[in-house]
């Protein structure tokens, strides 16, 4: 039995931050972790906005856990060229803002939950972690902890360097999926951790009725869609249509932009293929001394130049836009063809 919740973002930009619902988040940091982590308290930052641009990008959560410790959360949804930069200018800020000026450094270690529905060119993994715990000497073989301890009352340094994971839900699958739709179906490595459970939840919004990880039946409970009220459901369902048009929007923007560059690759190959055919042409005609065939000639040859290049670049745009899962008139609008000229192209290409 599989009961269908609120999408995680949604769920930890409005609903998580509610004490009642801690236990949540703190289930999901303790498989993530794999350690007991139980969340005391929701922090603001200058990066919990709620602007139109949050919809795509946003830093939806900064959690104080056990320790003083933090653990914060971005969902990413499209592409991003600075994504890298951007997780580490969060990690960095949430260092920065423990620090008062004229303190110690007493820095408690950050964890830098980094949600990404887009694949960041992974292969297989959706699950990728990566911190500093110590500095290796380049002369000998002898390190120092990336740690310190500032209690005079304990010996115990402590880890401060952040620890950043990234997840990706969409490269997700389970045992079953992995065994139908992989030919080289390799078993994963096996672990302990029964955050794979966490990470379908991710994927489906969906939680089932056999899971077992820390936190996961509350959150079916607590964030089960039909529980709604119409107001909440009207809520949500106005957040996920705001992000459905920023998508269209990009997509717009995209195809317009391909539309563009190649409008301008075509004049570019007709003026190139002007050029050489007029002194290729010019050549021919001096040394025959056949003006008027030359003329003639080049005439003819641009002209059928120009109409094979367009007709090519045309098919090709509209293979283009079908690998991106256009629509038909779409497409047509974009190339200015008939929709039964695209189909045609299509169907000569073998893709329908």
């Amino acid at each position: 039995m599989e009961r269908t919740i609120i999408s995680f973002d949604y769920a930890i930009k409005n609903v998580l931050r509610d004490k009642a619902n801690f236990d949540i988040l703190s289930g999901f940091l303790t498989e993530l972790l794999e350690k007991p982590v139980i969340v005391q308290d929701v922090l603001e930052s200058q990066g919990n906005t709620d602007t139109i641009d949050a919809k795509v990008n946003r830093l939806d959560l900064k959690a104080k856990i056990d320790d003083g410790e933090l653990a914060i959360f971005e969902i990413q949804f499209f592409d991003m060229l600075d994504f890298m930069g951007k997780i580490l200018f969060n990690a960095s800020k949430a260092v920065v803002e423990q620090i008062k000026i004229g303190d110690k450094y007493d820095v408690k270690k950050v964890y830098s939950i980094n949600i990404s529905y887009y694949g960041l060119n992974a292969k297989d993994e959706y699950v990728f972690m990566a911190s500093l715990t110590e500095f290796k000497g380049i002369h000998f073989d002898e390190v120092i902890p990336f740690s310190q301890n500032l209690d005079p009352n304990s010996n115990v340094p402590k880890d401060i360097h952040p620890e950043y994971f990234i997840i990706l839900p969409r490269k997700f699958e389970d045992e079953e999926e992995r065994k139908k739709n992989n030919k080289d179906y390799i078993p994963k490595k096996p672990t302990k951790s029964k955050f794979d459970e966490w990470v379908y939840v991710l994927k489906n919004s969906a939680v089932k009725s056999e899971f077992t990880a820390a936190g996961i039946q509350e959150a079916g409970e607590k964030l089960d869609l039909l529980k709604m009220t119409p107001q909440e459901r009207a809520a949500y369902e106005a957040d996920k249509q705001a992000l459905s048009e920023q998508k269209t929007q990009m997509q717009t923007a995209e195809i317009k932009g391909e539309k563009r560059g190649m409008q301008k690759g075509m004049q570019k190959g007709m003026q190139k293929g002007m050029q050489k055919g007029m002194q290729k042409g010019e050549a021919i005609g001096m040394q025959k001394g056949e003006a008027i065939g030359m003329q003639k000639g080049e005439a003819i040859g641009i002209q059928k130049g120009e109409a094979i290049g367009l007709e090519k670049e045309k098919k090709e745009a509209v293979i283009r836009g079908h690998n991106k899962r256009h629509s038909i008139e779409i497409i047509a609008d974009l190339t200015d063809l008939s929709t039964e000229q695209v189909l045609n192209i299509l169907n000569e290409n073998g893709l329908l």
